[in-house]
């Protein structure tokens, strides 16, 4: 039979197809919401990555999920909305145009606070928004039509909306409070701003001299420059080393000031002397413990870190770390430092500045978030929000039991302006605009009154809380409102649990009286192949933009290197990434990566992100192509039996259509449970195994037959077409541009009738319960374990794959019959077989064997294979296992190597000592099977 070139081109580029049916999709308007007809809807928020950010392997995988609930939903034929957009990102945003104009030699204040204003929006309109076109080279099915950000005129209005109503009950107010303090950026700064690593320092000991004499009370402090700023000094009060001093006063070393000495149960007898120093305007535990016992409040640093009036004259206007080294060589002179010992401790610094942070009292705006808590906590508890991990739960209640008011205030330019104004008299007007603050004022001063408004902008995090609902045109009522609110599943990340889940939790019931969405699916974190985090500075950061379209070497070694300060550190990175990457990242497609990231997506757990397994994926697209080539090889061009059901369907049609069905259910069910990695896996053993290695390799005899049965050839061509075609739109969601290419061709085939124009539209397979068939399934699972028994004899022995062989079979002759006759058609070319017999009687010499459920196989090896020469090449393979095996052995004794070698690289020679030696076991028992049958032969 002569078959024709099919229509697809015979290799896969997927950079090409995904470009161009990117843009078919957008410009045909297929990711827009649509009217809301009577259908229902299903919405996904996107969590808004910063306008300055870029895509990295955390977008990616969550992006990846939440782009395969929306294709699916959308393909259930529901009202859909994916809400995109960006966060104006405060203070990265100001840092970002402030880098600028430095290099032109200016600072913003040189622009004034206007112009600056519109060189940002300038830089956001040129430079602002690359990760928004990185998520289309994902794949992202976003509705762009809708695309928001947080400083856009609705978004606006809703956060001052929000603010007055706040202030207005009462939640939102003006207080002296201490925050995270970034001396560089000269900000308040969140906790999610802050990275504190463990640093090598110093624990001083330090003498206080009691006022009424005696023996100084030594006190242990990491931070000697505070001292300036002591009001107590702290003891545990069960600690009877110093129960008698309770109550008595010391005398503050270089201030002069007497200070109490207090009992606080939190104090921790066993760490330094036990005696600690409370300066409550420099630390929070302090702060909390000077609220506890009524402390006085000293601050003794300006904004920029450097000591100010509250300080004797000797240490006004040093740095503070400059006042460390002479706060230090004064008490020394004075024999009050009674020891110096290392110690390692947790120094926090601005993610941006790079600078210490420093627990600063300052006047700022606050959210009292207890009265909003206690609603967000009740919704958690009845469930009308679900966390999935459910464990994540205790998490989010930890913090929202323990939650204190929130600092919304930022002392920088950019965001979102608080709407407050002040009159002369310091008097505060919280209005919607400036008119409205002036109308205020009249009334409270009887006359017109200047004003100015607070210089603070919000926290880019009061914003963010609103967005489920201000992206939906709230404060209005609006038909997107309606439809999409609440939302129904978040997508995000455990790190914001708190910094943006449960704020929205709270803003969203307090605001609409509704929770913002009824799922929250929580990820873990994206790590490298060995398990640790990815990070400039080890040197293993994957861009997944290179991994879609590849990238050179030398353009690899540049990004990784770049921006390193230190040279040692940079060749070191420069070294491993021309190791581990000779000759660059090769492009693996969207398709690849996506399906990578969905099969690693295991509920609650870090992913170790594997190339290896991106290539098996990869390799697994190919697989697919060269299948829908072999399909439309078949079916183009020919009687494909479009519309007729009465076909005598093959045995093998049946179990398909069967085991397809099982498919449906299984992604499905997988998709429910937002198990990613279980639709993945699904899929690709059945596109693999089911239909690629069983199915086409069982119809290709029918298919290439000369002549025959034709109507069991018309069952064929229509089978194989209808399930590809069905599994093409059950993968889409995961692997959306693959499927649409191959779906182009086939659904014409397939008696699809007048499919739409795209795969994305087109309907979600649903169950067929009357194609389930488990007796067929069962009947061919015996055919399936007949020829991988007979495949495993061929590899355990040695004997080429494609060397015909006779089988004999042992056992009852009814089930021969019923069996394995019935079934031979299947059996004998998949597992490449001449023919079969039956046989009776003791064991046969010379075999190799497989004991199955109810018979036995035999291969006599006599002439099929050189037993000897076999056996010789098994001993040889076992001494290069063994050799290997005492090699790594070697390392794994050598003391220094354990101690000098890193962790994961200790733990790879581990993993390769159990597998030389599982390897060297089967090849053992390999030769163990041949010398047998060399003493019986």
């Amino acid at each position: 039979m002569n078959f024709a070139e099919p229509s697809l081109p015979k290799s896969y580029d997927p950079v090409g197809v995904e470009r161009r049916w990117y843009a078919h999709w957008e410009s045909e308007g297929y990711f827009a919401a649509g009217e809301k007809l009577a259908r229902p809807s299903y919405c996904i928020m996107i969590p808004p990555p910063n306008v300055t950010g870029t895509l990295h392997m955390g977008h990616a995988f969550q992006d990846t999920l939440m782009d395969a609930l929306i294709r699916q939903r959308r393909m259930r034929g529901e009202h859909t909305l994916w809400q995109t957009g960006t966060d104006h990102a405060g203070i990265a945003t100001q840092m970002v145009v402030e880098r600028q104009l430095a290099n032109e030699g200016k600072t913003r204040q040189d622009l004034g606070r206007d112009p600056f204003l519109e060189r940002v929006w300038s830089w956001k309109a040129h430079s602002g928004g690359t990760i928004v076109h990185q998520l289309r080279r994902l794949g992202a099915s976003c509705d762009w039509n809708r695309e928001a950000f947080t400083m856009d005129a609705q978004l606006s209005r809703a956060v001052t909306e929000v603010f007055v109503r706040l202030y207005q009950e009462g939640l939102i107010y003006r207080g002296s409070r201490l925050v995270n303090w970034d001396p560089v950026l000269h900000t308040a700064v969140s906790d999610l701003e802050v990275v504190a690593e463990e640093e090598e320092g110093s624990l001083w000991y330090l003498r206080y001299p009691l006022v009424d004499g005696g023996e100084p009370l030594v006190v242990a402090t990491t931070r000697p420059e505070t001292l300036l700023g002591d009001v107590a000094v702290a003891v545990h009060p069960e600690d009877e080393r110093y129960q008698h001093l309770i109550g008595r006063s010391v005398i503050l070393p270089l201030a002069g000031r007497h200070i109490p000495v207090i009992a606080d149960e939190t104090v921790k007898p066993e760490f330094g002397s036990g005696c600690v120093k409370i300066t409550p305007a420099h630390d929070f535990n302090d702060h909390e413990m000077g609220r506890r016992h009524q402390l006085p409040q000293i601050n003794i640093f300006t904004p920029h870190a450097t000591l100010n009036d509250n300080v004797p004259p000797p240490y006004r206007g040093l740095d503070r770390f400059v006042a460390r080294k002479q706060v230090l060589a004064d008490l020394e002179s004075q024999g009050l430092v009674a020891k110096v010992v290392p110690h390692r401790l947790m120094i926090p610094r601005g993610d941006r500045s790079k600078a210490v942070v420093e627990p600063y009292l300052t006047d700022q705006w606050f959210v009292h978030t207890a009265p909003l808590a206690a609603a967000a906590i009740q919704a958690v508890e009845e469930g009308q929000i679900t966390f999935v991990p459910d464990a994540w739960k205790k998490t989010y209640f930890e913090w929202m039991y323990h939650i204190q008011d929130w600092c919304i205030s930022r002392q920088i330019w950019w965001g979102h302006r608080i709407p407050a104004w002040y009159g002369p008299d310091g008097h505060i007007f919280v209005a919607h605009d400036e008119a409205q603050a002036h109308q205020q004022a009249r009334l409270h001063y009887g006359q017109a009154t200047p004003l100015h408004q607070d210089s603070d902008v919000l926290d880019t995090w009061f914003s963010s809380a609103l967005w489920p609902f201000s992206t939906l045109g709230w404060p209005q009522q609006t038909d997107e409102l309606a439809a999409f609110y609440p939302t129904d599943v978040l997508v995000t990340g455990f790190d914001i649990i708190f910094f943006w889940v449960a704020r929205m939790i709270m803003m969203g019931i307090k605001f609409t009286g509704q929770v913002p969405f009824r799922t929250v699916y929580i990820t873990g974190l994206v790590r490298d192949g060995e398990g640790n985090k990815m990070s400039k500075s080890k040197g293993n950061v994957l861009d997944p933009l290179d991994l879609i379209d590849g990238i050179e070497l030398e353009e690899l070694v540049q990004k990784r290197t770049r921006d390193l300060m230190q040279p040692q550190l940079a060749q070191r990175i420069e070294a491993a990434t021309r190791k581990e990457f000779p000759n660059g990242i090769p492009a693996f497609g969207t398709d690849a990566l996506r399906f990578t990231m969905a099969s690693l997506a295991t509920q609650g757990r870090d992913i170790k992100f594997d190339l290896g397994r991106m290539e098996g994926y990869r390799n697994f697209c190919n697989k697919l192509w060269n299948a829908a080539r072999f399909v439309l090889m078949n079916t183009e061009g020919r009687n494909c039996g479009q519309g007729m059901t009465a076909l005598p369907y093959g045995i093998a049609d049946r179990w398909i259509l069967s085991r397809l069905q099982r498919t449906i259910a299984g992604v499905d069910g997988a998709f429910a449970k937002y198990r990613f990695d279980e639709a993945a896996t699904t899929l690709y053993h059945f596109l693999w195994g089911d239909f690629c290695d069983w199915y086409l390799e069982w119809i290709k005899p029918l298919l290439y037959g000369q002549e025959g049965d034709e109507g069991g050839q018309l069952a064929a061509r229509q089978t194989m077409l209808q399930v590809l075609e069905t599994a093409l739109r059950l993968l889409h969601p995961l692997m959306p541009f693959i499927t649409e290419e191959l779906w182009q061709k086939v659904a014409p085939l397939a008696g699809c009738g007048d499919p739409p124009g795209s795969l994305m539209l087109a309907r979600w397979p649903q169950l067929q319960e009357d194609r389930l068939d488990g007796s067929v399934e069962a009947q061919l699972a015996f055919v399936q374990e007949v020829v991988g028994a007979v495949r495993t004899m061929r590899s355990e022995t040695g004997i080429p794959p494609g060397q015909k062989l006779t089988l004999l079979v042992a056992g009852d002759a009814a089930f021969l019959d019923q069996h394995f006759r019935q079934h031979q058609a299947l059996i004998l070319p998949l597992a490449r077989l001449e023919a079969w017999q039956p046989w009776e009687g003791s064991a046969p010499t010379g075999c190799a064997t497989a004991v199955l459920s109810q018979i036995q196989l035999f291969i006599p090896l006599q002439g099929v294979i050189d037993l000897e020469g076999e056996a010789a090449r098994l001993q040889k393979e076992i001494g290069r296992l063994e050799s290997d095996l005492e090699r790594v052995r070697g390392k794994l004794s050598n003391p220094n190597f354990l101690a000098h070698a890193k962790a994961e690289v200790v733990a790879k020679e581990r993993q390769k000592e159990l597998e030389l030696q599982e390897k060297r076991q089967g090849v053992q028992a390999a030769l163990q099977r041949i010398q047998t049958i060399g003493r019986a032969s």
